[in-house]
């Protein structure tokens, strides 16, 4: 695809015995009204297209960053045509929801503080090989394209996917690969300097998880993934992150656009935070020694919509900007960091009491709910979980129709946060993001130590 208008860069990832990965990052052919488009591939079979956009003027009234993240799995990318009535892409599955998290959580804290430009980054699967995984991938391509697009944005963030296998940690494993791994993590990082000039990798974000198999590979004499073997495996990690960073670097040094001027909103004056700070802090100190949640934040309530109160006759008054009333929140938050960060810090004592090593009660009841298979409360302080298990024949397993090289699963764990779990109000229906990440999160802590097929040939769903 090399031609006077297309730019490139690649990373060759060295596995010793296992071969090696190319990682090519290639702009200038494809979305080109975007703000910045990077294709990336994957030993020249896999191919993924990251496009970044922003909003030309910043959203109103919105005290975050209003950033995207959207994965697009098509199916011509494996040879498939959907399965749906339609024959057609529907809503994302829950593998490409995953993979906009993974994006997300690295991405996000690069961008300048205070932007308020709607910037979204979407992601299309183009090709796939039937053995490999795109979502550590799909990390490097959408930090690619947002750090040519001209936005303040302090990249390259590079991700990795690393299997322990026969005692090596591999990069970019495939699939039938792991079946011999003991250990999967994925990790995302950038280069840093120090004063001194000495670069290293600062680490951003981690996933990890022992394999399906692992359990069954240790008792066979495979090496135990301890603390200390997965602090090897960050260390591992590094070489290869810095490889992708420096070909997003050489991607960015030819065809990345200046960064613009985006307006910054910083979420209060110092004007604002004094006066709130003046009028809350003492009082604050006390309340966030309350020990009882509920008590703790009637009072904090009340006190907050008293200090409200007092800015908004400081703006009549003039004293402070007519700004200063939508800032309150963010001040008031501030001052109460400062608080519960402060006692943490010099007397070892967190919000309800408890001391740094202290955990709240814990208790766990069984058998809570009639006919159901199994059920269970268990209950940490003032945190509480209602989980029930239900057990059918392998045939009602779930079959997967997405791109992941995963065909089917025998253990489903699906998390629910209706809003009453907080005492408030909202939308109750479809999963978001939010609880489709922490099922998966607890979904992967159980499915290595969960019995084989063989074993134990059932279906399992469990609900939270």
């Amino acid at each position: 695809m090399e031609g006077p208008e297309i730019k490139f860069a690649e990373a060759v990832l060295d596995n010793g015995k296992f071969g090696t990965r190319t990682i090519r990052f290639e702009t200038g052919r494809l979305a080109q009204q975007a703000q910045g488009a990077v294709a990336a591939y994957l030993d020249e079979e896999t191919m993924l297209l990251s496009a970044t956009s922003a909003s030309k003027h910043p959203k109103d009234n919105f005290d975050f960053f209003p950033l995207t993240v959207d994965v697009e799995e098509r199916s011509y990318a494996a040879g498939k045509i959907p399965g749906s009535f339609f024959r057609r892409e529907g809503r994302p599955s829950t593998e490409a929801i995953l993979v906009c998290r993974l994006i997300d959580r690295p991405l996000r804290p690069s961008f300048v503080d205070g932007l308020r430009n709607e910037v979204q980054i979407v992601i299309t699967v183009l090709a796939i090989a039937p053995d490999e995984f795109y979502d550590a991938l799909a990390i490097n391509a959408a930090s690619a394209s947002t750090q040519i697009s001209g936005l303040p944005f302090s990249g390259p963030i590079a991700g990795v996917r690393l299997a322990l296998i026969d005692g090596q940690w591999v990069a970019f494993p495939k699939y039938s690969q792991l079946e011999r791994a003991v250990f999967d993590l994925t990790v995302a990082g950038r280069v840093v300097t120090d004063s001194n000039g000495n670069e290293d990798v600062a680490i951003m974000m981690v996933e990890a998880e022992a394999t399906e198999h692992a359990w069954g590979l240790i008792q066979g004499g495979a090496i135990k993934p301890n603390e200390e073997i997965v602090a090897q495996g960050l260390e591992a990690a590094k070489p290869f992150l810095a490889q992708l960073v420096k070909a997003q670097a050489e991607l960015a040094a030819q065809s990345a656009k200046p960064i613009a001027d985006y307006p910054v909103f910083l979420p209060y004056d110092q004007a604002t935070y004094d006066v709130v700070a003046g009028i809350a802090y003492d009082e604050l100190k006390g309340i966030y020694q309350v020990a009882d949640k509920v008590e703790r934040q009637n009072a904090d309530d009340a006190l907050k919509d008293r200090v409200k109160e007092a800015v908004a006759a400081k703006v009549e008054a003039g004293e402070l900007a007519a700004t200063a009333n939508g800032q309150v929140s963010a001040a008031y938050k501030s001052v109460t960091k400062k608080i519960v960060r402060g006692r943490i810090l010099t007397e070892g004592i967190r919000i309800d009491g408890r001391g740094l090593s202290d955990i709240r009660p814990l208790d766990a009841e069984v058998q809570v709910i009639p006919r159901v298979h199994g059920s269970a409360i268990f209950q940490r302080g003032e945190t509480q979980i209602l989980g029930v298990t239900t057990l059918n024949m392998l045939k009602m397993e779930q079959q997967i129709d997405s791109l992941a090289p995963v065909t089917k699963k025998r253990y489903l764990h699906h998390y629910n946060f209706p809003p009453y779990s907080t005492g408030e109000t909202g939308r109750v229906g479809s999963p978001k993001r939010r609880e489709i990440g922490h099922g998966f999160l607890a979904e992967r802590a159980l499915v290595p130590v969960l019995p084989s097929r063989e074993e134990f040939p059932y279906a399992i769903r469990q609900v939270s």
